[in-house]
């Protein structure tokens, strides 16, 4: 679907007109290429006196061969000033030392300069240690403090530009170069404004060309859209894809399924006897789950229809349940396996008309912390993923004053594309992210809407 707005704002008409009326001016994000050989393309500057720069420094020149540092002599790089250095791509900013409230000043005296040399379409990640996991309560509110500074910061940076805040556990540093390379990169352009915590694990990415190469991973809602979009990412990075819908989509799904030299399972996930053959159709396992599948049902509550409220329950939340129910009894979900969940932002704030949608997709967030427990005894990983306005067929039949509204409203002033919602379920599809559980990654722009 064609932003025409966007079109128009980053043309060389579009620009001086919307420049001399003082409108909202999105840039066009930077997306992952095939071909592309380093997460960043540019400079790297790292600053801030915690341990976990010199836990980043080790695989830094595998990100980029343009390394700075803030200040002289740190982690034995040259010190980049926006005088003389070059344009900033990407800024990782340690803050894990911060422990008194007048050591917060550090963020200023280091965001400050770096901000006046940033490139187009930065990257900026803020490392830290979780609060809940400080003894010292002063230290603990520091540490806290940091999600406040992150989510401001990427509504300043704009140039297309995002901010993420890491917390990294003890023994999770050997985890912090997959968060980075998808963090620093293209692949989160959509991204922004986001929290998330490591914890420690022994499982490394072996080939990040490849990263999922071995892998089996099963996509349901697959035909078309997000769903077709996940498939193809994660047959990009080198899994073996199964992929589902309903009988209907059957053509659309065998030809996308050919293309990415995978499999195509025409299945209604809501029949009876949805999971026995589902269970029939993956006779050697699966290693990845990706319950994508969703339908929306939009009417007030006070119109609501028994059968609209009990179809998105079903295919949005219940379906998901008894699948993955299914797939760890019968032993087809492998140990070291990976579940994601396709949620919403509609899932944290709410939305007019949408009481149904917004019950299941809040539920679906409540699966992934609810079940992350027991399927770590087995090093499952659950997560989930909640897109916000992204450009696909469904957004495309919202009225346009709506649909406006709900691209405009982010930090970046536009909709995300399926590819941003893809990378998202990639990334936490890798053996790296056996870091990462119960976890809700929003891909939407940094919304306004919701938390």
């Amino acid at each position: 679907m064609s932003d025409r707005y966007l079109a128009f704002a980053n043309s060389t008409a579009g620009r001086r007109l919307v420049g001399a009326l003082g409108l909202p001016a999105p840039l066009r994000l930077e997306r992952w290429l095939a071909g592309r050989s380093r997460p960043v393309d540019g400079a790297l500057l790292i600053g801030g006196a915690g341990s976990l720069g010199a836990a980043v420094l080790p695989f830094a020149n595998k990100l980029t061969d343009q390394l700075f540092a803030a200040a002289e002599g740190q982690l034995e790089l040259p010190r980049w000033t926006a005088e003389h250095g070059p344009k900033l791509k990407a800024l990782v900013f340690d803050a894990s030392g911060l422990s008194r409230f007048e050591q917060l000043i550090e963020l200023r005296n280091f965001f400050q300069p770096a901000f006046k040399g940033l490139a187009q379409c930065p990257r900026v990640v803020i490392l830290g240690r979780a609060p809940e996991s400080l003894k010292d309560p002063v230290a603990a509110s520091v540490q806290r403090s940091l999600e406040g500074f992150s989510r401001s910061l990427g509504k300043e940076i704009r140039r297309g530009g995002n901010v993420q805040l890491i917390y990294v556990g003890k023994g999770a540093e050997n985890q912090l170069e997959g968060a980075l390379r998808f963090f620093l990169s293209p692949k989160s352009a959509y991204v922004s404004g986001q929290v998330l915590r490591l914890s420690a694990c022994p499982v490394e990415v072996k080939d990040w060309t490849r990263p999922l190469a071995g892998k089996k991973a099963l996509v349901t809602g697959a035909s078309r859209g997000i769903g077709a979009a996940i498939a193809e990412t994660l047959a990009r990075d080198g899994a073996e894809v199964v992929l589902l819908d309903v009988p209907p989509a059957k053509d659309a799904l065998n030809a996308l399924a050919a293309r990415l030299g995978g499999r195509g399972v025409a299945l209604d996930i809501c029949a009876s006897d949805a999971a026995a053959q589902l269970i029939e159709a993956l006779p050697d396992g699966i290693d990845i789950v990706v319950h994508n599948a969703g339908i929306t049902r939009d009417k007030t509550l006070a119109k609501m229809s028994d059968a609209f409220w009990n179809s998105v329950i079903d295919v949005n939340l219940n379906a998901p349940q008894v699948l993955t129910q299914a797939l760890l009894d019968a032993g087809t979900l492998r140990d070291n396996g990976r579940v994601v969940l396709i949620a919403s932002i509609s899932g944290i704030a709410g939305n007019l008309g949408q009481t149904n949608y917004a019950t299941s997709k809040a539920g679906v967030i409540g699966l992934a912390q609810a079940w992350a427990p027991a399927l770590g005894k087995r090093g499952i990983t659950i997560n989930a993923v909640a897109p916000g306005f992204i450009e696909t067929q469904m957004t495309a039949a919202i009225p346009l004053t709506i649909r406006e509204a709900g691209r405009r409203m982010n930090s970046m002033g536009q909709g995300g594309l399926p590819q941003d919602v893809a990378e998202a379920v990639a990334w936490f599809a890798q053996p790296s992210s056996g870091a990462l559980t119960a976890q809700v990654l929003r891909v939407c722009g940094q919304s306004l809407l919701g938390a």
